[in-house]
């Protein structure tokens, strides 16, 4: 699963933070939101996607992998 944080509709209201703070980091000037890493673990795939869904701005876009055999 990979994850990312649109930088223009993050206004900062770190609620992401709050439920996933292993998976996002707040900017320390402005309070804005980035992905820790693009790759989310599996054992913080849960808690990102809660963090997406409450997102006030839908700046959190989540992307399942797909798997290929």
């Amino acid at each position: 699963m990979k994850v990312r944080v649109d930088p223009e509709r993050c206004q900062g209201h770190t609620l992401c933070a709050m439920i996933a703070p292993d998976s996002f980091v707040l900017d320390d000037i402005e309070g804005h939101s980035s992905a820790v890493t693009e790759d989310v673990p599996p054992d913080q795939e849960s808690q990102v996607r809660e963090a997406a869904h409450s997102c006030p701005e839908q700046a959190i876009f989540v992307r399942d992998e797909e798997t290929t055999s």
